[in-house]
């Protein structure tokens, strides 16, 4: 849809920023007790040689899998919830005004009651099939990540304000200036 992108923009714009598909990424890390209850749940064909979490692998099997997948997110959605709540928290006792949590799943999760606006990062179909083609998915993963997600059309009616990804990059910027009334 364009999220890390306007992440990006948003920071550029002054916006402080935390994405919980880094969050994600850091709390399966090696050493990490995230990474010991996959491995307990979905098993050590998880973990490659080097400790490392086979994201691509574990993707592919709850992603075919509902009760897998919802496994998982018991695993880290608590983790994640708590990292970026607490960096939001830091936001605050600084006094910054202005911050971004970047929530792919924000409605899915309930977590929308946490923030004073919400915006929904969306494109048409055929562009988001088209930049995760060109990440090298194939059409059965790009189906199920969509399967297991609300669809986009009722994300944008439940935000606040939507950023529409389709043009250029100073069209994104444009549509960040006017919600944050910088233009």
């Amino acid at each position: 849809m364009g999220k890390s992108t306007a992440a990006k923009i948003a920071q550029s714009l002054g916006a402080a920023v935390v994405d919980t598909d880094v969050i994600a990424r850091e709390i399966v890390m090696p050493g990490q007790p995230a990474l010991e209850q996959v491995k307990a749940r979905f098993g050590a064909d998880m973990i490659d040689q080097h400790g490392q979490l086979r994201r691509h692998e574990l993707a592919r099997r709850v992603f075919a899998d509902a009760d897998a997948r919802h496994d998982l997110e018991t695993i880290l959605h608590p983790r994640i919830r708590e990292v970026w709540l607490s960096t939001v928290e830091q936001w605050r006792d600084e006094g910054r005004s202005l911050g971004v949590v970047v929530i792919p799943l924000l409605f899915e999760t309930g977590a929308e009651k946490y923030f004073d606006a919400t915006i929904c990062v969306a494109c048409s179909v055929a562009t988001q099939q088209q930049r995760l083609t060109e990440r090298g998915w194939s059409a059965a993963e790009i189906e199920q990540r969509r399967q297991a997600q609300w669809p986009v059309e009722k994300k944008m009616l439940l935000a606040n304000y939507v950023i529409w990804t389709e043009g250029e990059l100073p069209m994104h910027t444009a549509q960040w200036k006017r919600i944050l009334r910088l233009q």
